[in-house]
């Protein structure tokens, strides 16, 4: 064989290689497209990150984030939320990590779901731009503690508690007495100030006045469409709207090919020793203390 035979036969083993590859992968991600599991591949994409049911840690969003920032190719990404709220400081954090990414250049779209309500609205309205479904729930602009008194039960059943605490407001929120007036005070100042810094993040991401949010910044909720009278949504959409526009935005031509980062579906008994199953069941991981969160009685 010569030279240039031998030259023609190492490319098309290679090429046969590479399209043996490629098959392989294609086949792969169709076989685990029903479980939210995508594979990286080469062009311009949108990156997709959910964020579902309540927000008690940051950690799997902001991981998501990063890959896509991380992912050559990816354009865009789409922020699409279905999630009543939840902590106060899992929710800033989400929102501190998409303020990053979008000072560095990469747009960001929010697509609001069945709930975008109080922390998850928070969320979407850190986005370049937001769409919402006509019937989404959305808006619950507030902040809210609860606190359990259970001294009557005690004392029918005999119970009581000796305390000792270093200071006045130690024990605030004990539920085996009833709350002071001095403590109701301490603490509706802290939900007051965690409510103005909600106001003030609504005020910035969606170009309106402090006093214009302070208007409806009660707690109450709207739907898609009342939101986007009061300025809280840029336009009404599905999922698909909001890659569309978050296409555009990246200059991507034509309908963008949408990624999602591989998400890990077992639980590992490292996730039940460090409490990350919250992540997997968010339903019921409701945090604690102060919270951005629509809780409705059920």
């Amino acid at each position: 064989m010569t030279k240039r035979g031998c030259l023609w036969g190492w490319l098309a083993g290679a090429a046969a290689l590479l399209l043996l590859f490629l098959v392989t992968m294609i086949m792969i991600e169709s076989l685990l497209g029903g479980s939210g599991m995508r594979f990286p591949s080469y062009g311009a994409h949108v990156g997709l990150v959910r964020v579902e049911g309540v927000i008690a840690d940051s950690q799997t969003v902001i991981d998501d984030l990063r890959f896509f920032e991380e992912t050559g190719g990816v354009e865009a990404l789409v922020i699409r939320i279905d999630s009543p709220g939840g902590g106060v400081a899992p929710t800033q954090e989400i929102v501190a990590e998409i303020d990053r990414i979008r000072q560095s250049g990469l747009p960001v779209v929010a697509s609001m779901g069945s709930m975008a309500a109080s922390g998850g609205y928070y969320i979407a309205c850190s986005a370049d731009s937001v769409f919402a479904n006509a019937g989404t729930l959305t808006g619950s602009i507030g902040v809210i503690m609860s606190f359990t008194n259970l001294e009557d039960l005690f004392a029918k059943l005999g119970m009581s508690f000796d305390v000792i605490k270093s200071g006045e407001y130690k024990d605030i929120g004990s539920w085996s007495r009833e709350m002071t007036p001095g403590e109701r005070e301490l603490l509706q100042a802290t939900v007051d100030d965690i409510h103005e810094q909600f106001v003030e993040a609504v005020s910035l991401g969606r170009g309106l006045s402090v006093d214009e949010v302070t208007d409806f910044a009660d707690g109450r909720i709207f739907s898609g469409r009342q939101a986007l009278s009061w300025g809280l949504v840029d336009g009404l959409g599905t999922l698909d709207d909001a890659v569309l526009a978050a296409g555009r935005m990246g200059g991507i031509e034509g309908e963008p090919r949408i990624m999602e980062p591989v998400k890990r579906e077992r639980l590992t008994l490292v996730d039940l020793l460090t409490g990350s199953i919250q992540r997997i069941l968010p339903e019921t991981a409701v945090p604690s203390g102060a919270l951005y969160l629509y809780r409705p009685s059920k």
